[in-house]
C-alpha cells in the first residue's frame, strides 16, 4: 500500500529501545493523531520528508553518558519541530543542550508523586499534582540553559523540564502507561496543542481512504487472499471486498489443526454474513502426513508454511490468473521485521503467506499495515464483521501445531481441540471470554496418573493458558476465580478422554510467550 498517511498531520516517535515505544505510538493515535514509530538513528533528512508536526524521543535502557549510547541525528534539533523526550529521551535532550546527566543516588522505579510547577502548556488541564510512573537510574543534575523546571518529584528536582521558545520538553516519567494519571492528556497536549497536529486519524476515515486507494492500485485486476477465520485476515477480506467486490477471491485452507468445528463456522460466516464465497480446501491429510513424527517447533512451522504455499499455488493455478496477493500484515509485524515504512522486507511466515514461487508474479497488497490490533477490531466493527468473528480470540497460523508440544498425534490433537473448546465454553458461561485476550488448552508428552472410577489411568497433563493483553506485545496471565478454574479442570478430566491432570499457566509475557511454541 502507498503511504496515504503522508497527507495527514502526524507525530513521529524515535525508538531508543523502550518496551513502551509502541505504547506511545498507540496513545497518540488514541488522541486521533496519526503516529509512526521509526528507529532512533533515522536521519534528519528522512524525518523532514515525513514532515511530522512533532517528534517524540522514547525511553530506553541505555545511559546517555555510556560509551556507544544511542544518540539521534543532531540535525533533528535544528529542524524547528516540537520535541518531547520521555525518560531516556529526556536525558538525550538535557545532554544535547549542555545540561548534565548523572547516575541517580537511588534508582527511581514505580509510582511517584509529580508536583506540577508550570501548567501553561505540556501540563495544561491537569491538577497541581499527579501520580506518575518512573523507571530510571539516571537523572538530570543540571538543567540546560533556556530550559526551566516545570515539574518535580521528591527524588527528582527536574522530573519535567521545558523550553517554550524551542517547544522542547523532557519528562523523566512515562505518560504512555496506565499507571500515570492523566498521561493521555499530557501526550494530547504535546500532539495537538504544542505541535498543532489536527485530530484527523480515525478508523472510518482510514476505511474511506484505503478503499479508494485499493481501487486505484488494483484497477480491473484480480486479488487472491488467504483467510483463516482470524480477525486480521477477515478484516482484509471485508475491506478488499468493499473496494473491489468480485475481483477478490478468498481461499480457506484446512490444515487439520484448527479449533473444533472451525472449518464449518468460517465458511458459514463468510457466506452468510459477509457475502463472500470461499474457495475451501481440505488439506488435512497432506499436512498431517508431513508433520508425522516431527517434534521440533521450528520444523513444524516450516513444514506448515511450505505445505501452505503448495496448497496456495494449486489454488492460484486452478482459479487464476491473479495479479495481487492480499495479506493481513499489521504495524507491529512491520516494525518487528525491521522496517518502519514502505514494503515489509521480512514477513513472519506464521503470520502471512510465505515461500510462494516467483513465477506466480503476485504483487503484495497489505491494507492493514499501518494498524495496531485494537484498531483492526474497530475497522472490522465498522465493516460489519459479525461479533462471532470479531470477538473470537486470536489463533496462531500454524494452529494447534504450536499448542501440541512434541510430535503431533491424533490423540494429542483431539485432546487439544476438545479441552480448548471446554475452556472457551466455561469462560463464556462465567462472563470472562470477552474480557480476556486469549484462552486455550495445550498438551504435550508429559503424563500423570489419574483415578477414573476405581481404575488408575496414566493420561496426559493438559495445560490451560488464559491471558489478558491489548495487542499481544505484552500479556499478563488472568487471575480467574478459583471456582472457574475448578470447573474447567473438572470438565477436562471428566469429559476429555486421555486427560488426567490440568495445570494453569501463570507466566506473563515477557519473559514467557503467549503460545507455548
Amino acid at each position: 500500500m502507498e503511504d496515504n498517511n503522508n497527507k495527514m498531520d502526524k507525530i513521529v516517535v524515535l525508538d531508543f529501545g523502550s518496551q513502551y515505544s509502541h505504547l506511545i505510538c498507540r496513545r497518540i493515535r488514541e488522541a486521533n493523531v496519526y503516529c509512526e514509530l521509526v528507529p532512533y538513528n533515522t536521519p534528519a533528512k528522512a524525518l523532514k520528508e515525513m514532515d511530522p508536526k512533532g517528534i517524540i524521543f522514547s525511553g530506553g535502557p541505555a545511559s546517555v553518558y555510556a560509551k556507544g549510547a544511542p544518540k539521534p541525528d543532531r540535525q533533528i534539533f535544528a529542524m524547528g519541530k516540537p520535541i518531547l523526550g520521555i525518560c531516556y529521551g529526556h536525558q538525550v535532550l538535557v545532554d544535547n543542550f549542555g545540561g548534565k546527566v548523572k547516575k541517580a543516588a537511588s534508582r527511581e522505579y514505580g509510582r511517584a508523586g509529580l508536583k506540577i510547577d508550570d501548567d501553561s502548556d505540556l501540563f495544561k488541564n491537569l491538577d497541581t499534582s499527579i501520580n506518575c510512573w518512573m523507571s530510571h537510574g539516571d537523572a538530570a543534575e543540571k538543567v540546560p540553559e533556556g530550559f526551566k523546571v516545570i515539574g518535580h518529584t521528591e527524588n527528582s528536582q527536574s522530573a519535567a523540564i521545558g523550553s517554550r521558545e524551542r517547544k522542547m520538553y523532557g519528562i523523566q516519567f512515562h505518560p504512555e502507561v496506565v499507571h500515570t494519571e492523566r498521561g493521555m492528556q499530557i501526550l494530547k497536549n504535546f500532539a495537538q496543542e504544542i505541535s498543532g497536529a489536527k485530530p484527523e486519524w480515525d478508523m472510518q476515515s482510514f476505511i474511506d481512504t484505503t478503499v479508494k486507494e485499493i481501487r486505484e492500485q488494483v484497477g480491473e485486476k484480480r486479488v487472491l487472499a488467504a483467510v483463516s477465520g482470524g480477525i486480521d485476515s477477515t478484516t482484509v477480506a471485508a475491506l478488499m471486498h468493499r473496494a473491489i467486490g468480485k475481483q477478490l477471491s478468498c481461499v480457506f485452507i484446512n490444515h487439520g489443526l484448527l479449533r473444533q468445528d472451525e472449518e464449518k463456522e468460517v465458511v458459514r460466516l463468510f457466506k452468510e454474513h459477509l457475502g463472500i464465497d470461499l474457495i475451501y480446501v481440505n488439506a488435512e491429510k497432506r499436512f498431517l502426513s508431513r508433520l508425522k513424527g516431527v517434534s521440533d517447533p521450528e520444523k513444524k512451522r516450516k513444514i506448515i508454511g511450505d505445505q501452505f504455499a503448495k496448497e496456495f499455488v494449486a489454488v492460484a493455478k486452478k482459479h487464476g490468473p491473479f495479479q495481487w496477493l492480499a495479506q493481513g500484515t499489521l504495524y507491529p509485524d512491520v516494525i518487528e521485521s525491521g522496517v518502519s515504512k514502505g514494503p515489509a522486507a521480512v514477513i513472519k511466515t506464521h503470520h502471512n503467506v510465505g515461500g510462494l514461487p516467483k513465477w506466480l508474479k503476485l504483487q503484495v497488497i497489505e491494507p492493514l499495515r499501518f494498524l495496531y490490533k485494537d484498531e483492526v477490531r474497530k475497522v472490522a466493527k465498522l465493516l460489519e464483521v459479525p461479533d462471532e468473528l470479531l470477538k473470537r480470540h486470536p489463533f496462531p497460523g500454524p494452529g494447534l501445531a504450536v499448542r501440541i508440544i512434541g510430535a503431533i498425534t491424533p490423540e494429542k490433537t483431539r485432546i487439544a481441540k476438545h479441552a480448548s473448546k471446554l475452556v472457551e465454553d466455561e469462560l463464556k458461561a462465567a462472563g470472562y471470554y470477552d474480557k480476556v485476550w486469549q484462552a486455550y488448552a495445550a498438551v504435550g508428552d508429559d503424563r500423570a496418573v489419574g483415578v477414573l472410577g476405581d481404575e488408575r489411568v496414566y493420561g496426559h497433563i493438559v495445560m490451560v493458558r488464559v491471558v489478558e493483553s491489548i495487542d499481544a506485545m505484552t500479556a499478563d496471565w488472568t487471575r480467574l476465580p478459583y471456582d472457574v478454574i475448578e470447573r474447567i479442570s473438572n470438565r477436562i478430566t471428566n469429559e476429555v478422554e486421555g486427560a488426567t491432570w490440568v495445570t494453569y499457566a501463570v507466566s506473563s509475557k515477557p519473559p514467557a510467550t503467549i503460545e507455548p511454541q
